[in-house]
């Protein structure tokens, strides 16, 4: 959550089902059309695969840090694939990205790869990749161990003037740390590069077209080609969408409110189990959850895994960790079981790491630093975090429990190294064949209204709807989902409009 404003699907690898779809037309691989100029030898790579262990491949793509000046300094994006199985059959490659913004692509694939729908599996390679600044291409790197700690324990809800100022101390040197450490990187990692990096990796993978399934963020940069590169989509889909036109803070308020609805579908589930720690009713539990967490701003937890105590901010991350996946909330109500009656944050703790992708060496990936770099480049930002403060306001009225975290998690991007003034605005990507949007009705991290948004915007654009609770729908493993996304994929038709999985 704290910098953190989407998050991948790497969580549900490990729960999904495969799924199955009908025959349809092939399209197979052809020489991609001209190069934009000055990008020849770019568009006209060939990866050298070399085989990196569990039937994978991998491979490295250059691609220019500047489009402006391709001949000027290079970046090494990370490749992955698993070749499809069916050689005879082969569609060509189906690339995709899990989100965050600053999720590698690379780990999953190597995660998530035998999750997709058996024909998927038969007829694509399934490609993954670590966009530019993250993971392992060129990956930006601001901060220390230590200093992503203090960021992440630091007091994100603050209740005066005192508080406000320690908050914006931590989030001016994070700004600072990644000014000093990525100063020439920072102006190029936002999402209209990696777009452009995507259409590269099409040409020099052989692909006429692109065959895509982006998740959460994944859903915005897959967006971002289509309106750059309409003409050579060929199946997109979209599963849990970010809305384009929707401003830096407008996005973290809807978030904030996405986390409170999921809270309340767990605290329903929480209550019917009998075994809540919040409560007999769903009111109740809501107001317990709101009392816990004040009386851990006076007098944060403690855990057993390391001399770290457990702040506020850290018990909201890792509640909010939880929410992402249906699976999680027995695990949810244990670590809040753990936490209310016993002052234990252990759990809470070990969900929250999971979030940041923080080791058990208090070492991090570089997921924050990557996160907080695309989102800080992506969209205007408020001047001050006197602004920042009128938007944190607004969203503890719509989502009381969660809205001051989501919000001010953004601070660090008042104080970036390197901001834009192009206003956000919506994405119809004219001329693009059908796309597929997926959207769920609890979905904590990109609220269902963000799918509906996206679907309207797209002038090609698709919407099926998922009726049920987590982030994302495709690896959750609802058979109606997987059938209608993998036939889509295989046969670039897309379900009918409107559709609703059960």
């Amino acid at each position: 959550m704290r910098a953190v404003r989407f998050i991948g699907v790497a969580m549900a690898a490990a729960l999904a089902m495969s799924g199955c779809s009908g025959d349809g037309k092939a399209e197979q691989a052809a020489p991609s059309q001209s190069a934009p100029a000055g990008l020849d030898a770019f568009y006209s790579q060939r990866p050298d695969w070399k085989s990196c262990g569990g039937g994978f491949q991998c491979a490295k793509a250059q691609v220019p840090l500047d489009y402006a000046k391709p001949s000027g300094e290079k970046l090494g994006l990370a490749l992955i694939r698993l070749p499809a199985q069916d050689e005879s059959r082969r569609i060509g490659s189906l690339f995709t990205n899990p989100g965050g913004p600053g999720g590698s692509g690379v780990d999953f694939i190597r995660q998530a790869a035998g999750s997709f729908g058996t024909d998927l599996r038969k007829r694509f390679d399934i490609v993954g990749f670590d966009p530019r600044g993250v993971g392992a291409s060129d990956p930006v790197r601001c901060n220390t161990g230590p200093q992503l700690d203090r960021f992440f324990a630091a007091d994100s809800s603050p209740d005066d003037q005192r508080e406000v100022d320690a908050f914006a101390a931590e989030s001016k040197g994070f700004a600072v740390n990644c000014g000093a450490k990525a100063a020439t990187e920072l102006p190029h990692v936002g999402t209209a590069d990696a777009a452009r990096d995507i259409d590269v990796l099409r040409a020099a993978l052989g692909d006429r077209k692109l065959t895509y399934y982006g998740a959460s963020y994944g859903t915005y940069l897959g967006a971002f080609y289509a309106e750059q590169f309409p003409a050579n989509v060929r199946a997109l889909v979209l599963d849990g969408a970010v809305d384009p036109k929707e401003s830096s803070t407008g996005l973290l308020v809807e978030q904030a409110k996405g986390f409170e609805t999921a809270f309340r579908a767990f605290a329903d589930d929480c209550v019917k189990s009998g075994r809540c720690p919040l409560g007999t009713s769903t009111d109740a539990a809501l107001a317990k959850l709101t009392s816990f967490l004040a009386e851990t701003d006076r007098k944060p937890l403690a855990n057993t895994r390391d001399t770290r105590q457990v702040t506020e901010a850290l018990a909201v991350m890792g509640i909010a960790t939880a929410l992402y996946l249906k699976e999680y909330w027995p695990l949810l109500r244990q670590a809040l079981t753990q936490a209310i009656q016993k002052s234990d944050g252990t759990l809470l703790l070990s969900l929250a790491d999971q979030m940041v992708e923080r080791k058990s060496d208090g070492s991090y990936s570089n997921q924050t630093d990557a996160n907080m770099a695309v989102n800080c480049v992506d969209k205007p930002n408020p001047p001050s975090a006197q602004e920042y403060g009128k938007a944190a306001a607004e969203a503890k009225k719509v989502a009381p429990r969660f809205g001051p975290f989501v919000v001010w998690g953004g601070l660090p991007c008042v104080y970036w190294p390197v901001q834009t003034k192009k206003q956000p605005a919506p994405i119809t990507a004219k001329g693009a064949a059908p796309i597929l949007v997926i959207g769920t009705l609890r979905d904590p991290a990109t609220p269902y209204k963000w799918a509906q948004s996206l679907a309207s915007q797209l002038s090609s654009g698709v919407l099926l709807t998922l009726d049920g609770d987590g982030h994302t729908a495709y690896l959750q493993g609802d058979p109606c989902i997987t059938k209608a996304t993998d036939t889509y994929l295989v046969t670039a038709d897309p379900p009918k409009p409107g559709t609703v999985c059960r």
